[in-house]
Parts: C-alpha cells; sequence; structure tokens
C-alpha cells in the first residue's frame, strides 16, 4: 500500500495482491520507521467496517486509519471502479480530500517494477 500526503489530501494506493488480502482480512497496514528509537514511527492502515455508513479517518499519535464502510470496499474491490474519494470535513482547518484507488501499472516501467499492479487502462494509447 502505497501513501501519498500532501497539503490536505491523503491517497492510498493499493495493489492486486492488497486488494485481495483487504477483502479476507479486513485491513491493511503499514509501518515506516525514521529512526532506531522504538516509537520513531509511523503507521498507516485501511480498514473495512459494516459498523459505519461513511468514510471516516481516526488519527492517534502516529498512526492513522482510513474507515470504509464495508458494502463501498466489496463494491469497489470487485468492479472495474478506480478509486473511492470523499472530502471530509475538519472544522475549522477546512477539508481532508481522501482518495483510494487500484494501483495501475506505470506505463513508462517495466515488468518487474509493475509486479502486483492492476492492468493501466491506457496502456496501447500513444502519448
Amino acid at each position: 500500500m502505497k501513501l501519498r500526503i500532501k497539503e490536505n489530501s491523503l491517497r492510498l494506493r493499493i495493489s492486486r495482491s492488497e486488494v485481495a488480502s483487504l477483502l479476507q482480512r479486513d485491513r491493511l497496514e503499514e509501518t515506516i520507521h525514521f529512526a532506531p528509537q522504538a516509537n520513531a514511527k509511523f503507521t498507516y492502515a485501511l480498514e473495512q467496517t459494516a459498523s459505519m455508513s461513511t468514510l471516516s479517518i481516526q488519527y492517534t499519535h502516529s498512526n492513522v486509519t482510513v474507515l470504509i464502510p464495508a458494502d463501498r470496499v466489496n463494491t469497489w474491490c470487485v468492479s472495474d471502479q478506480v478509486g473511492i474519494a470523499e472530502s471530509l470535513s475538519i472544522g475549522g482547518f477546512g477539508v481532508l480530500d481522501v482518495l483510494i484507488e487500484k494501483d495501475f501499472a506505470c506505463l513508462d516501467r517495466n515488468d518487474e517494477e509493475n509486479e502486483d499492479t492492476f492492468p493501466n487502462p491506457n496502456s496501447g494509447n500513444a502519448c
């Protein structure tokens, strides 16, 4: 699972095997360590839940979890739908744009670098 953060936007790109895992286990999680200390880390997760009807974010110290209603995850995972997008109000700070999308193969990369990605719908098109 790839994470991109820019200003008030959060983007998660999910590989084919991760989509399958999300359907089976309900949660994907990654941790990045910044230093040798045990607490010098940041964890991000994507979790489906049947108890919610809208996408939301949970944040605690050094952890962010994107929670998605299970019915939306199931529809997204088994269809040609590219992504799930929401703009969440964060009060006086404006909105947080959240995008969860299938990770497509890059057109300018080799097969090894594109392993476990979804076929790019633009492959075969000239630039």
